[in-house]
């Protein structure tokens, strides 16, 4: 690892987007750096503050700077937060309210830069703010970029707007076939306003001011490891024009951690006196590991009423001990359902801890919408996916967990004439849950899915890839080499 060229040690700013599934790996990557050696400034506002606190208190050397959330007549007072939209059409003006942030921002990196010990050596900020890399250039500190994305789900949306131009025109039956993508897909795994052709979609300029932010940047640090996407990574730098480093699954470096350090942490008493954990704990007494399903669709999918009807009896149908996590705030069970349930399915509307439920030996599976983080949790503790798909790039996630890396299976979803998804019915559910847990296919699938668990916490471990990647990342950032360009492909 290197070494500054003073007696103190490395400051990395880090600057998460404001929604908990952009934050929290982001968190994890500050512990990894801190248990380093590495000081780290957390960029938050006022009410993203105090869950940030609550997972990085005991880390001396991670501190939070608090700048305050803008005011923008668009969004409901006090919302600063993804998570607290309330309706998906507020996503734009969200992020078009993040830029407000940018005066504040550059504020604290003046204040940093005023010391010698505290410059930082980069600022590591999510894709979505993009008008980072403008400020970072005002103080001539490398931007590198955080990605929620996989490396192939990204080439391959890049791909797609290359070789198939006319995608809007495919039938949805009509296969893709891209280069270096070993298994074909169709147009509705893209997000919906590439493959409808919308020219107009407000989301088009936001993905133009970040592609431009990503050629002006650093690097590229991917939430990923070399084993699981090592063979797309070429293509990917080719395509951002810049370095990328796989260090992930970042939820198993503090992780590593832990096992090592501390059996009878706070935390980990925690987790064994929650209620669905000991809940899990009975469900081992009774039917063994890997027999219950959960059910988990993101923080931020939006689902009908109808559709929750659907889940809850294709559930109970199925037979299988689940736990489900209800987001829906108007959603009501219907009539006798939990009476019917309650000796083998638990429905939680609070939050829970995701990773402490699938790293349980009672899970044998994950009824998930995909998003990239909910991909690298299940496999990153050896759990099928059970995939499900509602937006943006999971479409893609979906079919490269099922045909590329084989380690889950996809929920069938039929199309009504205009391409728009259709409920799917309760006995879609009930057979897909059956196959995965009980079926051929969900056995070949959980098989591949310990394999490269097993490999995602080699990557983390000392001397795994991903451990090197991120000592070879902090060398970089602290030597501020380039090589036409570029950071110093320097070996870890």
């Amino acid at each position: 690892m290197g070494s500054t060229s003073t007696s103190s040690p490395p400051h990395v700013v880090i600057f998460p987007f404001m929604a908990q599934g952009h934050t929290l790996p982001l968190l994890d990557l500050s512990k990894a750096l801190a248990s380093r050696g590495t000081r780290v400034t957390i960029i938050t506002t006022p009410a993203n503050a105090p869950f940030i606190l609550s997972k990085n208190s005991t880390h001396p050397t991670i501190s939070l700077s608090i700048i305050p959330f803008p005011k923008v007549e668009e969004l409901p007072e006090g919302c600063e937060n993804v998570n607290h939209l309330p309706s998906p059409d507020l996503f734009v003006p969200f992020i078009n309210a993040t830029k407000l942030l940018q005066q504040p921002f550059e504020d604290v990196l003046k204040e940093l830069c005023d010391c010698d010990s505290t410059i930082p050596i980069g600022v590591i900020s999510d894709m979505f703010l993009p008008w980072t890399v403008d400020s970072c250039c005002l103080f001539d500190i490398p931007r590198i970029v955080f990605s929620g994305m996989g490396v192939l789900p990204t080439v391959i949306e890049r791909n797609v707007s290359l070789h198939v131009p006319c995608i809007s025109s495919l039938l949805h039956s009509e296969p893709i076939n891209l280069p270096s993508v070993p298994f074909p897909l169709n147009k509705t795994d893209f997000p919906d306003f590439v493959w409808r052709g919308d020219e107009k979609h407000p989301m088009l300029p936001i993905i133009s001011e970040i592609e431009q932010a990503e050629h002006n940047s650093w690097g590229y640090v991917v939430n990923s490891f070399e084993e699981l996407e090592g063979d797309h990574v070429a293509a990917f730098e080719n395509h951002k024009e810049t370095k990328a480093w796989l260090v992930g699954p970042l939820l198993l470096h503090d992780q590593s951690k832990q096992d090592l350090m501390n059996s009878g942490s706070k935390d980990v008493d925690q987790k064994q006196f929650s209620p669905y954990i000991k809940w899990l704990d009975q469900k081992m007494e009774g039917v063994g590991p890997g027999n219950v399903i959960y059910v988990a669709f993101g923080s931020q999918s939006y689902m009908t009423d109808l559709q929750m009807e659907e889940i809850a009896l294709g559930l109970e149908m199925a037979g299988q001990p689940f736990i489900w996590v209800v987001r829906s705030r108007t959603w009501v069970p219907p009539v006798g359902w939990e009476d019917r349930v309650k000796e083998r399915g638990l429905a939680i509307r609070d939050w829970v801890d995701q990773r402490g439920i699938l790293e349980h030996p009672a899970i044998g599976g994950f009824l998930t919408h995909c998003g990239w983080n909910s991909v690298l949790e299940g496999l990153s503790m050896g759990v099928p996916l059970l995939a499900w798909p509602m937006g943006a790039e999971q479409g893609l996630n979906a079919r490269y967990t099922e045909m590329g890396l084989k380690a889950g299976l996809m929920v069938l979803q039929e199309r009504d004439a205009k391409d728009d998804p259709m409920t799917v019915q309760h006995n879609v559910i009930c057979d897909s849950v059956k196959e995965l847990i009980r079926g051929d296919q969900g056995k070949k699938a959980r098989e591949r899915a310990q394999e490269l668990g097993r490999k995602a916490r080699q990557a983390v471990e000392k001397g795994g890839s991903s451990d090197k990647k991120l000592d070879e990342l902090i060398e970089c950032l602290t030597l501020k080499t380039r090589i036409q360009g570029r950071p110093a492909d320097t070996k870890g």
